[in-house]
């Protein structure tokens, strides 16, 4: 017996992350969800069958490895505009696209989307178990990354505004004598909070903070690059020739 699932939208996702992966299905076809929720539960998987879009979208997003086997041709929405519909807010959620009436053009457009495999019915088991298993290794990668942004974030809310500023300057270029001078602070001082900065967000040297700080789109200070260049010594001389 199938398990069609229509849960109501929630706003927030479940947590923590669970560890059994979750292969979503949707796909009109009773007989097509039936098959693939065995060969999917075979495998160690949780199967999760839907016989629309809508039915799909209206089941609140989880922290679990995931991956989608959609149908093409749907009721309501079809697969590709379901595709175009989840890119943005489920990245960590491949998708192995399923038709009976595939094309050229039609298998392009979902790969050039981002879709794992295109496969026609009917396929073979194994190929869709390959694609299934390279979606959850996406999933997890994903999951991953996006655990690893969450906490840097973290950190960095956790730092006082002074500290922010320092780390923004230590960033931008500047060494501890020039970050103090911007900021009206005594060298010691910027060396007190640069040294919380580094252990609040788990820094083990200037170059991983740096990195640190381009994943969370901090911008280099521009009007102190421009103090350096303005009075930078290479400058001066050329001046005085």
């Amino acid at each position: 017996m199938t398990t069609e699932t229509a849960i109501g939208p929630v706003a927030q996702p479940a947590s923590p992350v669970r560890t059994t992966p979750i292969v979503f299905v949707v796909d009109d076809d009773i007989s097509v969800r039936e098959s693939l929720e065995l060969l999917i539960r075979f495998e160690g998987w949780q199967p999760e069958t839907f016989a629309s879009a809508q039915a799909f979208l209206d089941r609140p997003r989880e922290l679990a490895p995931s991956c989608l086997i959609l149908d093409v041709n749907l009721p309501d929405l079809n697969g590709l505009d379901l595709q175009e519909r989840i890119a943005v807010d489920r990245t960590d959620m491949p998708i192995v696209f399923i038709t009976g009436y595939g094309d050229v053009p039609m298998t392009v457009q979902a790969m050039k989307a981002g879709a794992i495999e295109f496969l026609t019915k009917p396929f073979n088991d194994e190929a869709l178990l390959a694609a299934i298993r390279q979606a959850l290794q996406r999933s997890h990668a994903a999951l991953d990354d996006e655990e690893g942004m969450r906490l840097v974030k973290d950190s960095y809310a956790s730092l006082s505004r002074r500290e922010r500023e320092v780390m923004e300057l230590v960033v931008s270029g500047l060494l501890n004598k020039q970050v103090g001078g911007e900021l009206g602070i005594s060298e010691i001082t910027v060396k007190a909070h640069r040294g919380r900065v580094m252990q609040k967000m788990s820094a083990g040297s200037l170059a991983h903070l740096v990195n640190l700080a381009a994943r969370l789109g901090l911008a280099p200070v521009a009007r102190v690059t421009t103090r350096l260049v303005a009075y930078s010594p290479q400058r001066f001389l050329d001046q005085s020739a």
